[in-house]
């Protein structure tokens, strides 16, 4: 008996194209490279490390000042573009669109609930958490608040929900969906040219596609080696707390090779293996960190202060969200620092969704995404920055001017101020090291992955000696700045970065639309999907009980 074929999406045509795409790659000494992608990007990251050596100093002086007249004159455009990242994403889940299943009707998730999550979380700002989780409602509690014009415990973290909340996490939602859709849904490649193919055509394959993607690398690869820089300055300051193993260069190159070996390690395992079994480890490791703090902090402080911060942040969350500061001063330095931060980051992040969360409806999947991981952040925030409001009481203000002194000490600097016995605090200090470390490898070894989809024109899976080259390129630009420009050489990086903040706004604001005219066909392919999968089911429920010749023509 003939089955009848239910309609599938019209995607041969946009595979062969890929194809094509690919056969355009690298393919000796153990590389798959889309030539220009690489090359292109190799020169523009030679360029920048180049003048930003010869003059650390200079050049970020002069980064920080574009970047601050920027974000001065077009804090309003990112407030603006913020929200509505948020709230399209929103409308999707609870849209008909929500329905559709990445990769088609019949597809499965590839990873559990509990893997795919702690992918989420480990990838898109696990260690931020822990950088900030004291130091961020430490400032905020001691700043006026220009939103408020006053200040307090309670809108110090309801800020650093903002901060930390539902906001990044919509950026991350939609530049996620976008690439998963056009990857799973329409047989694309895995790389930021795909989302705009609605919009380009078969210009994505050219070398408009091309910039696209030269911009997503260079991005991630300065995102990733500006935060292994700093990361290996908190974990030299955890070691110095623990072992009185000084804060210096040198330290902190070593510590940057180690983490960049191990990652390296975990990307030539894959994503299924080495990348799936940290991230899990790092999410079982901040558990049992934030339970701790739970119970060795002041307990009932920090969970009154939960209870206050979510409902301040809730009651007054479009007045947080849409608040547009005049002039440049704090929201420049926080909330637009941090909407641009989100923004250049998003590349890389949504990346790495998109490539472990194939199998999902895109309700779950926005769902997961806007509430797992935020809940996450508003427990983590209100365990640690309650916990600094109380130590710092304590410590008559002790606790904040050490944080002014050195962000990368906060964390330590709280744990050491805490009244518990001493090997508690050592034991405390451990894990808090271990988890930094840990977070540390994971996003270096995602970002190497991402970095590698790029540069190969969107293929899954690549070489394992080009998985490897990436890794130790990422460490290598993070050792060259450290030890060639310091502090400074690292800062006008991570300016540079944020600063591509503004044309990744315009690229998501068209990537939304894009994403849209993609979504309204593939609903609309689902719909006759779903009645001709009806038919079929009744039509196979009133064949004959024989198997002959006349169930064949009864069915046709």
């Amino acid at each position: 008996m003939k089955k009848i074929k239910k309609p599938i999406f019209e995607i041969n045509k946009l595979k062969h194209k890929t194809k094509k795409l690919h056969e355009r790659n690298f393919n000796k000494f153990g590389f798959d490279l889309h030539p220009s992608v690489s090359v292109v990007s190799a020169l523009l990251m030679l360029i920048f490390i180049g003048i930003t050596l010869l003059n650390p100093k200079a050049t970020n002086m002069f980064l920080m000042g574009l970047q601050e007249k920027i974000t001065g004159n077009l804090n309003w455009f990112f407030v603006l573009s913020a929200n509505i990242f948020l709230l399209f994403p929103i409308f999707l889940m609870v849209s008909k669109f929500g329905e559709i299943r990445l990769g088609g009707p019949k597809a499965k998730p590839e990873f559990s609930n509990f893997a795919w999550y702690s992918m989420l979380i480990s990838a898109g700002m696990g260690i931020g958490l822990v950088f900030f989780g004291v130091a961020e409602p430490l400032f905020h509690a001691n700043t006026i608040l220009p939103h408020t014009n006053s200040t307090s415990q309670t809108q110090a973290l309801a800020t650093s929900f903002l901060h930390w909340g539902l906001h990044p996490w919509g950026i991350y939602s939609l530049i996620s969906l976008a690439l998963a859709f056009f990857t799973y849904n329409r047989g694309l490649p895995l790389s930021l040219r795909s989302v705009f193919y609605p919009v380009l055509k078969d210009r994505v394959f050219g070398k408009i596609g091309d910039i696209i993607d030269i911009t997503a690398v260079v991005s991630c690869l300065f995102g990733l080696a500006t935060s292994l820089g700093y990361g290996a300055q908190q974990i030299n300051s955890g070691l110095n707390y623990l072992f009185n193993i000084p804060q210096n260069t040198t330290v902190q190159v070593i510590i940057i090779t180690l983490i960049t070996l191990v990652a390296t390690l975990s990307v030539v395992s894959g994503v299924g293996k080495g990348v799936k079994i940290l991230s899990e480890l790092n999410i079982k490791i901040a558990g049992i960190f934030l339970i701790v703090m739970l119970f060795l902090g002041p307990t009932l402080f920090i969970f009154r202060s939960f209870g206050n911060s979510i409902g301040y942040y809730l009651n007054h969350f479009f007045e947080l969200s849409f608040f547009s500061e005049n002039g440049n001063s704090w929201q420049g330095s926080w909330t637009i620092f941090y909407w641009t931060w989100w923004i250049s980051w998003s590349p890389f992040v949504g990346m790495f969704i998109a490539r472990v969360s194939k199998g999902r409806t895109i309700r779950e999947f926005i769902f997961a995404i806007l509430i797992i991981p935020v809940l996450l952040s508003f427990i983590w925030f209100s365990t640690f920055g309650a916990t600094a409001f109380y130590q710092n009481m304590i410590t008559g203000g002790e606790l904040l001017e050490m944080v002014k002194s050195d962000t990368s000490t906060a964390l330590f600097a709280m744990i050491q101020s805490m009244d518990i016995p001493n090997v508690v605090k050592t034991i405390v200090s451990v894990i808090g090291t271990f988890l930094v470390i840990s977070f540390f490898v994971t996003s270096s070894d995602s970002g190497s992955l991402v970095v590698d989809n790029l540069t190969s024109g969107g293929k899954l899976e690549s070489p394992i000696p080009q998985r490897i080259f990436w890794a130790l390129t990422e460490g290598a630009i993070a050792v060259s700045l450290l030890v060639s420009g310091g502090n400074e050489a690292l800062n006008a990086l991570q300016t540079g970065v944020i600063l591509s903040g503004l044309p990744f706004t315009i690229i998501l604001l068209i990537m939304m639309y894009s994403l849209y005219l993609g979504l309204k066909t593939d609903l609309h392919k689902l719909k006759e999907y779903r009645e001709e999968s009806l038919i079929f089911d009744i039509v196979t429920t009133q064949l004959p009980s024989n198997n002959d010749s006349s169930s064949e023509d009864y069915l046709k």
